[in-house]
């Protein structure tokens, strides 16, 4: 009998070789799946299925996931405003965590003996793969042809070509992966330390040149309505922005940053909802919470974004984070308008019931109606007397040395 395969398939090169390598070379049983988090269009998951069963699958599985990866990761990068480096959003590592999970419950559902997948040694998904599926499915075996052959692209091509497959094998100049948090961009000015991605390199080409207001509605800290327009999800809001601010080509940069294997890289992004979701949820946040609410998310929000870049999204500590972002959300409710303009955007300002810059109780640097001079006098003595009694002690010990 011969061993059942999960293979997670994006109809690539790679995976395209696994397809092959399993059924003709090994005689497995191959069930390739693919989760859409927001990366491909109708018709070209109907192209990689046809593609897959061309290449003799068993079966071939597409998981909309666009959904169920908002409410379980990008929700809680929102709620954190986590940028990793203060630069990227974590659009492909959110990505592959939410791919990994439902690819190791697809092995369950099908009790397959074997989960496989295209990654090469050289990146950090090989490692967020392998650790999730460790976790969840411990005892499957673990298969990566290309990891484990150590293949060139010239060898895989090669060896499909024997095999009578017949697609695409030119490589485009830019490898690109879309998905609903962003879209990752990588060439040869991505493969060294200096260099920047051309315009052509862009999957949004800019093509909107006239400033643009934007009014987006928070409620409990998720975008619900844009311009009025409510949604019945928040990740339709995220499209419906990407639309909107993409053509601007707001939210393109390079990110650098450690990888989980111990060495540096870059890759540039394209991320305008993303970038606009996070200024714009933030400045509503530093409205509504408080001085201590908005630096404890702060400490958190750091570890988060980092443990999760490192695929450490099953660990339980994650689980209490979010529940803590959860909670800072209760008052996280109000409009916030941005005005969009090439390359840029603006935060002009926020509305709240839960505004605490309220002119009720006074005007920052003019009028105060909720304390007097006195109050202000004595508050400053009693805030600075433990530096004070410190300044006097240290003067009176330094001068019986002298």
């Amino acid at each position: 009998m011969s061993k059942k395969v999960v293979l997670g398939f994006s109809g690539g090169l790679d995976t395209t070789y696994c397809v092959k390598y399993f059924t003709d070379e090994k005689g497995y049983e191959v069930h390739s799946i693919i989760i859409n988090t927001g990366g491909f269009t109708e018709e070209e998951l109907k192209t990689i299925e046809t593609h897959a069963y061309k290449l003799g699958v068993k079966s071939h599985t597409a998981v909309n996931a666009i959904k169920s990866y908002y409410d379980n990761i990008i929700r809680y990068l929102i709620f954190g405003n986590v940028l990793k480096n203060n630069t990227y959003p974590l659009s492909v590592s959110a990505e592959r965590l939410s791919q990994a999970v439902l690819i190791a419950e697809h092995v369950q559902h099908l009790n397959a003996d074997i989960v496989a997948h295209g990654s090469t040694g050289a990146g950090n998904d090989q490692v967020r793969f392998d650790m999730i599926f460790n976790i969840m499915i411990p005892g499957v075996e673990i298969c990566t042809p290309i990891r484990d052959q150590k293949l060139s692209r010239e060898d895989e091509i090669a060896y499909l070509k024997s095999k009578g497959v017949e697609m695409n094998f030119e490589k485009s100049m830019y490898s690109v992966n879309k998905g609903l948090w962003g879209t990752s961009v990588g060439g040869k000015e991505t493969l060294n330390s200096k260099g920047m991605l051309p315009e052509e390199a862009w999957p949004t080409q800019v093509t909107e040149t006239e400033e643009r207001s934007v009014e987006l509605e928070f409620i409990k800290g998720e975008l619900m309505a844009i311009d009025g327009n409510k949604f019945g999800h928040p990740a339709e809001a995220i499209q419906h922005l990407q639309k909107m601010a993409g053509p601007y080509g707001i939210g393109r940069d390079i990110h650098v940053g450690d990888t989980i294997i111990g060495i540096k890289g870059r890759v540039g992004f394209e991320a305008a909802a993303p970038m606009v979701i996070l200024k714009a949820h933030h400045a509503l946040e530093k409205h509504v919470l408080t001085k201590w609410q908005l630096n404890w998310k702060d400490q958190l929000a750091l570890f988060y974004g980092n443990w999760l870049h490192e695929g450490q999204i099953l660990d339980p500590v994650m689980r209490d984070i979010e529940a803590f972002f959860g909670k800072s959300q209760e008052n996280v409710t109000g409009k916030v308008f941005v005005s969009l303009m090439p390359y840029r955007f603006q935060i002009a300002g926020v509305e709240s019931d839960f505004d605490l810059m309220s002119s009720q109780f006074g005007k920052y640097g003019e009028m105060n109606t909720g304390w007097t001079g006195e109050d202000v006098r004595g508050f400053s003595k009693i805030f600075g007397n433990q530096t004070m009694i410190y300044h006097a002690v240290k003067q009176k010990a330094d001068g019986s040395k002298n």
